[in-house]
């Protein structure tokens, strides 16, 4: 006997057309993001286009956006692999509404709108807030070092990058005198479709290298100019110092300016915005991400890109950023010893109470285990080091501190294990900030979603 199926009839025509939201269950990721990116400001992406009134009509900025979006949340950052998707995945093609925008519309619309697409952070955490997902108690602050697209054996020094762009500056003349000369030889150097009068394929990229290796001698000469400035000031505040005393200062005399250039430092000739990186399994030619996260929701409420190989310098920073992000400073913050330095609790703003690791994680870890908590008056002399290192010693320092490695450190994992988002696709410090925002951004419409699903299935129950 025949076994009997599900009636499946894959050429059964509809009476009525369906609503392309009905192939999705309730309450999908797709659905949420739709609703969500609705709700968004973009009327700067609106205003760009507005500008330019000929040519044919752009897709909806909306769209595009909800493509980019959800296409971050699924760790698909690849636009070639979107345009699959849209075609392919129910999901996408219901945010797409039956459009098909190609991988070079896709890249170019994330090309074009770098900062409103770096504004969707700020807009979303303001919605987390609205949700009570953030509650500012207690932050984590830390950062992760991300692969550039670039490679560690394309970084030169400062006279090889000027040898190798006065090469490439002889090999573009070359090309273009004995195309000149050679007018019959037009079609097999500029191809049939092309008129003539446009360089070949390798000299357009051999320009394009020019660029980025100008790019990278500028940087190395700002960075070793700034060097040899602060050097200057740091030998001329000594020496007025010594005169406003009458007396030699003690101590090591400050090094000659000159001393500050470093013939050997280098510059990547692909992104020379990148920096040579020291991780746990070697070095990364890449950018250090950085994250304040909300330790009851793990909710990252302030981001950004830093080309600093460490994070020494990111505290104040980071925490101004929460402040302009939510409208408001948290409570309390925890970092690793990364983050300390006098300077830095200094010049962090004024009404969060800091803990912050002044050991590296494990001495501190073993120390927060041997060393019993403090008792009696703190000294008079204590520094500020000795305060915090106290502080981090009682009850409430030890608990406020484990909060960090429950918080910012899974967050991490999450952008860049369970979603494969641990390299940028784009060069340069501005278009990976926007990656980098966007891996945030969509990490926080996740943990929002999810918020909001427990809240549905609660009132449905």
């Amino acid at each position: 006997m025949t076994r009997k199926y599900i009636r499946y009839n894959p050429n059964q025509n509809y009476l009525l057309p369906p609503n392309p939201r009905d192939w999705l269950p309730e309450g999908h990721l797709a659905l949420f993001l739709s609703d969500t990116v609705d709700g968004l400001d973009l009327s700067a992406i609106h205003a760009y286009y507005n500008k330019a009134e000929a040519g044919a009509p752009p897709f909806h900025p909306a769209m595009m956006a909800k493509i980019l979006l959800y296409a971050y949340c699924k760790g698909i950052p690849a636009s070639r692999r979107m345009a699959t998707a849209v075609e392919e995945d129910v999901a996408f093609r219901v945010l797409a509404a039956g459009n098909t925008p190609d991988f070079r519309t896709i890249c170019q619309f994330r090309r074009l709108h770098i900062e409103p697409l770096k504004g969707l952070f700020k807009q979303v955490v303001r919605l987390c807030q609205n949700a009570g997902l953030v509650k500012l108690d207690v932050v984590a602050l830390d950062g992760t070092k991300m692969k550039a697209n670039a490679s560690l054996s394309k970084n030169r020094t400062k006279d090889a990058l000027t040898e190798e762009d006065a090469r490439l500056e002889k090999e573009i003349n070359d090309a273009l005198i004995a195309g000149i000369k050679a007018d019959e030889e037009e079609d097999r150097i500029y191809g049939h479709d092309k008129r003539g009068d446009e360089p070949p394929e390798f000299i357009r990229n051999a320009q394009k290298r020019r660029r980025f290796i100008r790019d990278g001698i500028a940087r190395l000469a700002r960075e070793e100019k700034d060097k040899v400035e602060a050097q200057e000031k740091k030998i001329e505040e000594r020496q007025q110092k010594e005169k406003e005393t009458g007396m030699k200062l003690r101590g090591r005399k400050p090094s000659s300016p000159d001393s500050m250039i470093d013939d050997e430092k280098k510059a990547n000739m692909t992104d020379p915005d990148s920096r040579i990186m020291k991780t746990h399994s070697g070095f990364v030619q890449g950018y250090n991400g950085q994250a304040v996260v909300d330790c009851e929701s793990q909710v990252i409420v302030g981001q950004a890109i830093t080309t600093d190989e460490n994070d020494v310098q990111q505290l104040a920073p980071m925490l101004n950023e929460v402040l302009l992000t939510t409208g408001t400073l948290p409570g309390m913050g925890t970092m690793d010893a990364g983050y300390w330095s006098e300077k830095g609790v200094q010049e962090a703003p004024p009404g969060i109470e800091l803990f912050i690791a002044t050991k590296k994680d494990w001495k501190q870890r073993k120390a927060l285990q041997a060393l019993p908590p403090p008792r009696g008056r703190i000294p008079s002399s204590a520094t500020l080091r000795d305060r915090m290192e106290r502080k981090l010693l009682t009850k409430r320092g030890r608990k406020i501190y484990k909060m960090r490695g429950k918080t910012v450190e899974p967050v991490f994992g999450q952008v860049k294990d369970a979603r494969r988002l641990d390299r940028f696709l784009m060069r340069g410090k501005a278009k990976v900030s926007m990656e980098w925002s966007l891996m945030c951004t969509t990490h926080n419409i996740l943990k929002l979603w999810k918020h909001q699903r427990k809240r549905w299935k609660k009132a449905a129950s």
